[in-house]
């Protein structure tokens, strides 16, 4: 699927999402003067729902990448495709980049490439997942309106940028598991319960 293609889906993702949890964010009452703000799912249902995925994603993500053998991590399925380093690499940034627009908290200076070890990138990984946990932590829905840039020159809401988050957790994780699959690994969330 090309840059373009996934893109322009997860923006109408984001329209439908937000459309959707507008209903909800206008029934939210404001805090009463010098009250600590609501910071619940239900007073907060942007911000609150991408929170709660946190967790959930990187169970997942870290558990897909801990998966993958460290001589795989090199596997593309056809040569002008991402390696699985890569991919990890990507998600690490990604999660950094998004959560930092997002809280205005500087990203971590990380370093790493798609030819590290395993060891490093999956630690990048779980790094960038407990950065978003802390970073995200004070974000409510009060701002998803307010604007920055992203990736070079793109204008993006705090909104826009919370659901294209969630989504990007959506569409890595699939890409994760079609990659171990392709290795003949299930997946995490295919795996029998234990």
């Amino acid at each position: 699927m090309t840059m373009k293609i996934r893109v322009s889906l997860l923006v109408a993702g984001t329209a439908v999402f937000l459309a959707g949890s507008g209903a909800f964010a206008q029934q939210a009452s404001a805090p009463a003067a010098g009250a600590a703000p609501d910071m619940s799912p239900v007073a907060n249902p942007v911000s609150g729902f991408v929170k709660a995925g946190v967790a959930r994603y990187e169970k997942n993500m870290v558990a897909a990448a801990e998966a993958m053998p460290a001589e795989k991590y090199a596997f593309k399925p056809s040569p002008e495709m991402n390696s699985f380093g890569h991919l990890i690499m990507h998600i690490a940034q990604s999660n950094n980049t998004f959560c930092s627009k997002i809280s205005g908290q500087a990203a971590p200076d990380v370093k790493i490439a798609e030819t590290d070890s395993k060891d490093k990138l999956v630690a990048a990984l779980k790094d960038s997942f407990a950065f978003c946990t802390t970073a995200l932590a004070k974000v409510d829905d009060s701002k998803l309106g307010e604007q920055f840039v992203m990736f070079g020159n793109r204008p993006m809401s705090r909104g826009g940028a919370l659901v294209a988050l969630g989504g990007s957790w959506t569409d890595h994780y699939a890409t994760q598991a079609i990659y171990l699959r392709l290795n003949g690994i299930l997946p995490p969330t295919a795996q029998p319960p234990k």
